[in-house]
């Protein structure tokens, strides 16, 4: 199952990541996982968040410029290789990993990774097909 991810462009400049997460904290919006990537000049905060649709209409009611980006979590052994277990299925399936990052909390036994893919259907369902347990838009609401 795929999840929705917000990517915010932002300048870099102080106080601009907290001007979002206030903003989204004030709406009641629990991000559930992030990663930031940044140049000189501005960043892309990328998020997984309880209330993905509220949450890209209140950045954009902001003036926030916010996209939004199918992203599967799954459940990766927390143990030496286990990261390296799941590349496998991927690289046997000719599956590109174009970015992936991990979550900020656990619900099991496992960590949790974010993965964007180029095709991610095609992902989704080789993940499905080799028994991967893929975390579902309704658990991560549950965090």
């Amino acid at each position: 199952m795929k999840l929705t991810q917000i990517s915010v462009f932002l300048e870099n400049r102080k106080g601009r990541l907290y001007d979002v997460c206030s903003l989204l904290g004030k709406t009641g919006i629990n991000i559930r996982a992030l990663t930031i990537a940044e140049t000189e000049t501005f960043g892309v905060l990328r998020i997984v968040v309880d209330k993905s649709d509220l949450a890209i209409q209140t950045l954009r009611k902001n003036n926030f410029v916010a996209n939004l980006t199918d992203v599967v979590a799954i459940e990766v052994g927390d143990k030496p290789g286990g990261l390296a277990e799941i590349l496998k299925v991927f690289a046997d399936n000719d599956v590109n990993v174009e970015y992936m990052y991990g979550f900020v909390e656990k619900f099991s036994d496992n960590a949790l990774l974010v993965f964007r893919f180029e095709d991610t259907d095609n992902a989704t369902k080789i993940l499905a097909d080799k028994g991967v347990k893929v975390v579902t838009r309704k658990e991560i609401e549950g965090l």
